[in-house]
């Protein structure tokens, strides 16, 4: 190294040991996992049903007849199983750990899945948890999978930061309320996509309207939706506009979300998800 080294390697034509490479944090998936795309599914703040929207992109890509699996990131906070209604401990063997399988055969990895109850609190500082996530990329045998969806813990924090780093992403979706926040809150999980260079597939608005079961009048609850507004100064496309259901709550919190679940409103993301495939 040369005394007039100003540890820029960028400004350098030199040849030397000391020159630095981009560090790369991908971890190696399990070998007998094969998943073609990766997709997470984040939100800027907690409290927008993200997991929700998981659960029901995984239930409309399976429908639409491709192979699905769900990783529950949100190891502090997890609730994918119940609304499948999945209590089992994963099988274990030789090559690793075999995920839990719904009704519909879609494959799903959880902490709640290995607690002896579902209500066990996870009290685990920062590095813990994120390695725990790392676990369930490189040691599930997932098999054959099209679609792998993350359902990410809200916010930018540990967990986000570790898939970005760790896990093949293909693009993430947003999720977000029709509140005034709704700026803010696809601000924060786009610019983080954007700093560890992950492409946004869009936005999904949940909470969208409220139709009275009485009169069938339309409400809006969180008052007049601009999603489509901030989606579109992002440049981003608005994938779909759910409901309030209390039905579609009532079969979450019962197990049977995936054969109730009406997912016609995520047609949009159906289709961009299908385009991500065949690019």
């Amino acid at each position: 190294m040369s005394e007039a080294c100003t540890h820029d390697c960028s400004t350098c034509g030199a040849s030397c040991a000391h020159r630095s490479k981009p560090e790369d944090f991908l971890a190696a998936p399990n070998p007998g996992a094969h998943i073609k795309k990766v997709i997470a599914v984040m939100s800027g703040k907690g409290g927008v049903g993200k997991s929700t929207v998981t659960s029901l992109l995984a239930v409309a890509m399976r429908r639409a007849g491709f192979r699905v699996g769900i990783l529950d990131a949100d190891i502090t906070g997890p609730s994918i199983p119940r609304m499948f209604g999945l209590y089992g401990r994963p099988a274990a063997n030789e090559q690793g750990i075999e995920p839990v399988r719904s009704a519909n055969d879609i494959a799903i990895i959880s902490l709640n899945l290995f607690a002896e109850n579902d209500t066990d609190p996870v009290v685990w500082r920062g590095p813990v948890i994120a390695s725990a996530v790392t676990q369930f990329w490189t040691d599930v045998v997932w098999g054959d999978i099209d679609y792998l969806f993350v359902d990410l813990p809200p916010g930018t924090g540990d967990v986000p930061l570790t898939v970005f780093q760790s896990l093949p992403i293909d693009g993430i979706v947003v999720v977000t309320s029709p509140q005034d926040l709704v700026s803010m809150i696809v601000a924060k999980a786009v610019n983080m996509a954007t700093l560890m260079n992950v492409p946004v597939l869009g936005v999904v608005e949940n909470f969208n309207r409220f139709r009275c079961p009485d009169c069938g009048s339309i409400h809006n609850i969180f008052g007049e939706s601009r999603v489509a507004e901030t989606a579109g100064e992002w440049g981003l496309p608005l994938l779909g506009s759910l409901p309030i259901d209390p039905a579609l709550a009532q079969a979450a919190d019962s197990g049977l979300l995936e054969e109730t679940a009406e997912t016609v409103e995520l047609a949009p993301a159906v289709t961009t998800l299908k385009k991500l495939m065949e690019a």
